[in-house]
């Protein structure tokens, strides 16, 4: 029988593979290939191109449950400056047509790994388990678009409805450590575009023009009152201004400028809220300068807060526990990043889970604990600086996924 420590140094190589070749959202051409051939000689049902670019990998062994489990596969629009010999010097093409660095800066490729690792060994042992192990390597989830594309790719349809569903995500927190927690584990996501119209004129005569560059300064200035002004001190949001565009040349103002938000919340309500107090301050800010026509404000995408099952996740954390010890089971810290992942369950009428699993250096870890320095000195994901270590990460999240998984597919 094939161990775990056995697979280490392949599943090493294909990290370091990934992490170097990563691809935007909806181009994981490459990704997908490499995935699914592996996964062909390990004996898989594979099917490639599920909404778009994913693959859904199907082994079944005997009667039993169906149990999905997850990983994300897509890089981001990021320039990596982690100095590993192995960094990303990738480039791609956005939706906005323009050619960008990519980079693995979320970790996706770790997560993928680490279901290959599972797949591998839920293959070598399957005397140890019985059921249907539904495999999703999913595209585009740093477009909140993937999971729904791969359902409306009739995912379940094609390859069963699972009884729950398992995702875990790697965390600038101590490799090594697990967090678990039940109800709501990460927030709700809305990006939107907003358009300011205004009046083009030379920059020598501004009172011939009305000047979107003055208005979207006030309109950035003015959104950041909505969660220190409107919003209660007890109740969770971050908006969050990515982008601002407008202007060609330093001796003209434009007629446009454009902001991208990305608007974080948990309560259904209060999302509104937010949402109508940006649609509020953006008509009277434009209204103010007098703006020629209206703002456009729309929504780029959406997708709901991951809402872990209260007994499922009981069920996985009591595995947990029983498999890494209680120390290094711990809660999960509410946070206000958002991912896909919980479409599926809110879709299938299933249960989910959703997990973290430490990436960063202990002993680096420990030190900026020390100092009171984490967020100064261990990167966070999205950060040009962001990898985790490949040690001991790859083995504790494969056994943490194989570990879940058994909770329901374990003789």
């Amino acid at each position: 029988m094939t161990s775990l420590p056995s697979l280490l140094p392949d599943l090493k190589k294909l990290y370091e593979d990934l992490h170097a070749h990563p691809e935007l959202s909806f181009a994981e051409h490459r990704t997908s290939s490499l995935l699914a051939d592996r996964l062909r000689k390990t004996g898989y049902e594979v099917t490639t191109g599920v909404g778009r670019t994913g693959v859904v990998a199907v082994l079944r062994n005997r009667p039993g449950p169906t149990v999905l489990m997850r990983a994300d596969i897509d890089g981001l629009p990021v320039k990596e400056d982690t100095g590993l010999p192995y960094a990303s010097t990738a480039k791609g093409i956005d939706p906005e047509g323009k050619e960008v660095p990519v980079a693995h800066a979320c970790g996706h490729d770790m997560h993928a790994t680490w279901l290959i690792g599972v797949a591998e060994v839920l293959a070598d042992r399957r005397e140890t388990w019985s059921g249907t192990a539904l495999l999703v390597f999913q595209p585009a989830e740093e477009l909140g678009a993937g999971a729904l594309a791969m359902i409306e790719d009739r995912l379940f349809e094609r390859f069963g409805t699972p009884v729950v569903a398992l995702g875990q995500h790697v965390a600038p927190m101590p490799a090594g450590q697990l967090f678990t927690k039940a109800g709501p584990v990460m927030a709700a996501n809305d990006s939107v575009r907003i358009v300011l119209h205004g009046r083009g004129a030379h920059a020598s005569t501004p009172e011939q023009s009305v000047d979107p560059v003055v208005m979207a300064a006030s309109v950035i200035t003015k959104l950041q009152t909505i969660v220190s002004r409107q919003i209660g001190a007890a109740d969770n949001a971050v908006i969050t201004i990515g982008t601002v565009h407008a202007g060609l040349k330093e001796n003209i103002i434009p007629d446009r400028a454009e902001l991208t938000l990305s608007i974080r919340t948990y309560d259904a309500a209060l999302r509104e809220r937010v949402l109508e107090a940006i649609r509020r301050i953006v008509k009277g800010e434009a209204d103010s300068a007098g703006a020629p026509k209206a703002p456009e404000v729309t929504s780029m995408y959406a997708f709901p807060a991951v809402d872990n099952d209260a007994e499922a996740t009981r069920r996985v954390s009591e595995a947990f526990i029983s498999k890494f010890g209680p120390e290094r089971v711990l809660p999960a810290p509410v946070v206000m990043g958002s991912e896909d992942f919980g479409i599926f369950g809110n879709h299938g009428g299933f249960p989910s889970v959703f997990w973290f699993v430490g990436g960063a250096d202990p002993v680096a870890f420990a030190a900026a604990e020390k100092a009171n320095r984490i967020t100064q000195d261990i990167p966070f994901n999205h950060s040009p600086h962001y990898a985790p270590v490949p040690k001991p990460t790859i083995t504790v999240g494969v056994e943490a996924m194989l570990t879940a998984a058994l909770v329901w597919l374990g003789k």
